[in-house]
C-alpha cells in the first residue's frame, strides 16, 4: 500500500504548488512477445534495451526546468521514478493518460509505452484535465499475466510480478513461480503488450532508448557466463546494471531450466560452484529440469551447502522437506495499487 509521503507530493517538497508531468514514448519496432517463443534466447523488457531511461529522462527534465526558471524564475525539482512519488496517478491527473488494469499508465495516442516524469515548481500554473479510464470491459492485461499477479483489476500482487521477482527481489524466486517465468529474465511486456490500445502506438524515437544489439534476444549460454567484470561491461549505463550479476545469473538460469533443451544443461552445471549462493542454487534447479539424472549421479559428490542451497538439492532430488523459498508467498497479502 502506498504510505503517506508516496500518496502526498508537498511531503517530498512543502514549496511545490504546480506539478508538471511530461510522458516519453518508447513503443517497439515489432512484437515484444515474439522472443516468447525462442526458448534458447533471453527476453529482456523493451525498456531496458537501450541506455537508462532515468538518465534520458533527467537530462531532458532539466533543460526544460532551466528553461521555465530562466522564463519565470522560482524553483523547481525533477524526478525520474527514484523518489517517493505515484508518478502515475500524478500523469492520469494530469491528462496524459489513465491507469489500466494492469497498474500501469496508458495512453490513446502511445497505448502502453510511456515513460513518466515530473518537475515540481513553486509556480502556480492553470491545471489541464484529467484523462478518463478507457479500459471499459477488456481484461486483456489481467488475462495474459502468466503468474496470476492481479487479484482483481487495478490490483497487483508485486510478489507474483514477473518484473518484480526478476528486477527487485533480492532472494531465491519460488519455485512454483519459476516454470511460470519462461525466458522472461529483466522484467516483462506481456501486460502491456496486448492492450487493445497499443493499435494507436508508434516506435519511439529517442536514440538512446533504442535497443542495443548485444540485448536485442542475447543467447541464454552466453549470459550465463558472465562474471561480475563481464556482466558490468555489458550492461554499463543500463538499468540492468543495478540490479547485479548474481540476480541476473539467477534469472538466466531459470530461463535455462524452462528451456527444455538439454544442451543448456553444462551451462547450468557449470555454476553448480558459483561463488554466490543464489547463483548455485538456481543453477540445482535448472540443471534438474533438463537433467534430473545427472543431479541424482551429482548429488552424490557435492560438500555440504548452506540451508537454503541444500533446500534446492532436496527438492531436484524430490526429497520432501519445509521450502523456506515460498516464505514469501506465505506472508499476509501486501496488494499494491500503484
Amino acid at each position: 500500500m502506498a504510505d503517506g509521503r508516496r500518496g502526498d507530493p508537498c511531503a517530498l517538497w512543502p514549496a511545490v504548488r504546480t506539478i508538471i508531468t511530461l510522458g516519453l514514448n518508447y513503443g517497439p519496432e515489432g512484437d515484444p512477445l515474439a522472443i516468447l517463443a525462442k526458448s534458447d534466447r533471453a527476453a529482456i523488457s523493451i525498456y531496458a534495451q537501450g541506455d537508462d531511461y532515468h538518465e534520458v529522462i533527467k537530462k531532458r527534465l532539466k533543460s526544460l526546468a532551466q528553461w521555465l526558471i530562466t522564463t519565470a524564475g522560482g524553483e523547481v525539482r525533477v524526478f525520474v521514478d527514484t523518489a517517493a512519488l505515484m508518478e502515475k496517478p500524478l500523469a492520469a491527473a494530469a491528462g496524459i493518460g489513465w491507469q489500466g488494469k494492469h497498474t500501469n499508465l496508458v495512453s490513446r495516442t502511445f497505448g502502453s509505452w510511456l515513460f513518466v516524469g515530473a518537475i515540481f515548481t513553486t509556480h502556480e500554473l492553470a491545471r489541464d484535465p484529467p484523462e478518463r479510464d478507457y479500459c471499459g470491459t477488456c481484461q486483456a492485461c489481467l488475462d495474459i499475466c502468466p503468474t496470476a499477479a492481479f487479484p482483481a483489476p487495478y490490483r497487483l500482487d508485486a510478489r507474483r510480478c514477473i518484473s518484480y521477482l526478476t528486477i527487485e527481489h533480492k532472494g531465491p524466486i519460488a519455485r512454483e513461480l519459476r516454470p511460470h517465468m519462461g525466458n522472461r529474465i529483466y522484467g516483462c511486456d506481456d501486460c502491456l503488450a496486448v492492450c487493445p490500445w497499443n493499435k494507436f502506438a508508434r516506435a519511439g524515437n529517442e536514440a538512446k532508448l533504442a535497443a542495443r544489439a548485444a540485448l536485442h534476444e542475447p543467447k541464454l549460454a552466453e549470459l550465463a557466463r558472465l562474471d561480475d567484470t563481464a556482466f558490468r561491461a555489458m550492461f554499463a549505463k543500463t538499468a540492468i546494471k543495478r540490479t547485479g550479476r548474481d540476480r541476473f545469473v539467477r534469472n538466466v538460469l531459470i530461463a535455462i531450466g524452462n528451456s527444455g533443451d538439454a544442451r543448456l544443461a553444462p551451462e547450468a552445471e557449470r555454476l553448480l560452484t558459483d561463488a554466490s549462493p543464489l547463483v548455485r542454487g538456481a543453477a540445482i534447479w535448472a540443471l534438474g529440469q533438463l537433467a534430473p539424472d545427472r543431479i541424482a549421479t551429482l548429488a552424490g559428490r557435492r560438500a555440504p551447502d548452506i540451508a537454503e542451497v541444500e533446500d534446492e538439492w532436496a527438492a531436484a532430488l524430490g526429497v520432501q522437506k519445509p521450502s523456506k523459498l515460498l516464505h514469501h508467498l506465505d506472508q499476509p497479502l501486501d496488494v499494491l495499487r500503484s
